[in-house]
């Protein structure tokens, strides 16, 4: 069962980036904003996907990413989070789990400097986009398969990354295993944040009746791809409560979670789902008498 919430009351801080391809100067960027919103009183910090490396080239990322075990981007994050007390959810970073494949996974610490959750992303984004843009994660990372709810102070987390956006079937798992607050951080396309960024955030607020939190990648990367930004705090109901730019910031929130109870009694569709069959109705054929 999940555990009872301890406060109803967030300030949640995240950090919008524009990470590049050197991983000590992208710690030194994420350090600085998390700090700023620690500073801010931010008691949980979020950073976007692929907080510590954007590369496209494969043997340098493969060169760069390191296991779990004694990487010294995480120990770096784990020391910072027991600095400064805060819940620090670093969105998403590569951790080499094959020697040919890469987990994109998320890490949230405690306050102590303890890992408190893992979730590797699941949905690989191999498309071909109108333009010319082309994405094969799945050449490189090794998808995930757990649904994870983190329980915080706040109540549940449900964690999630970026392309899992477009399969709402996770966040509804997510909502019925105890997620009062939902993660996604995200690095998006421009092409595919202009067109659905917002209304997918929102449509996943609404059919969870949790707040949203998406800190993105934004703006033009060292590597040459560009990224939507547009961080996001949504709430339960659907309306923005906080957005950012495009370019590198943190984006502050005060989130009170009363407001996920009143949006599930308001329309309880949560207890309302019912189990049914498929059916498939061929098209009739000129002649044929109706069923």
């Amino acid at each position: 069962m999940p555990a009872k919430a301890e406060t109803s009351k967030l300030r949640a801080g995240l950090v919008q980036m524009r990470s590049g391809r050197d991983v000590a100067r992208n710690l030194a960027d994420a350090s600085l904003l998390i700090r700023e919103a620690a500073a801010g009183g931010a008691s949980y910090v979020q950073t976007p996907e692929v907080t510590t490396l954007m590369e496209l080239d494969r043997a340098r990322l493969f060169v760069e990413t390191r296991p779990e075990d004694g990487n010294p981007a995480i120990a770096h994050f784990r020391a910072l989070a027991r600095e400064l007390g805060i819940w620090l959810h670093i969105g998403s970073m590569g951790v080499l789990v094959k020697p040919d494949k890469i987990a994109n996974r998320a890490l949230l610490i405690d306050p102590h400097g303890r890992i408190a959750a893992r979730y590797d992303k699941i949905h690989m984004f191999d498309v071909q986009l109108p333009g010319g843009e082309s994405y094969r994660e799945s050449r490189n990372f090794e998808p995930g398969g757990t649904a994870v709810v983190a329980e915080t102070p706040w109540g549940g987390l449900g964690l999630s990354i970026c392309y899992d956006l477009r399969f709402p079937h996770l966040y509804r798992a997510l909502a019925k295993g105890g997620a009062r607050i939902i993660a996604i951080p995200s690095a998006f396309t421009i092409p595919t944040g202009e067109a659905h960024w917002h209304t997918l955030l929102r449509a996943r607020a609404i059919e969870t009746q949790c707040f949203v939190l998406a800190a993105a990648q934004g703006g033009k990367h060292e590597n040459g791809r560009g990224t939507y930004g547009h961080s996001l705090v949504i709430a339960p109901w659907g309306e923005i409560v906080a957005e950012a730019g495009t370019d590198p910031c943190v984006l502050m929130a005060d989130l009170d979670l009363s407001a996920v109870d009143e949006a599930r009694k308001r329309v309880p569709s949560l207890e309302h789902d019912r189990p049914f069959e498929l059916r498939h109705v061929p098209l009739l054929r000129e002649g044929e008498p109706s069923s």
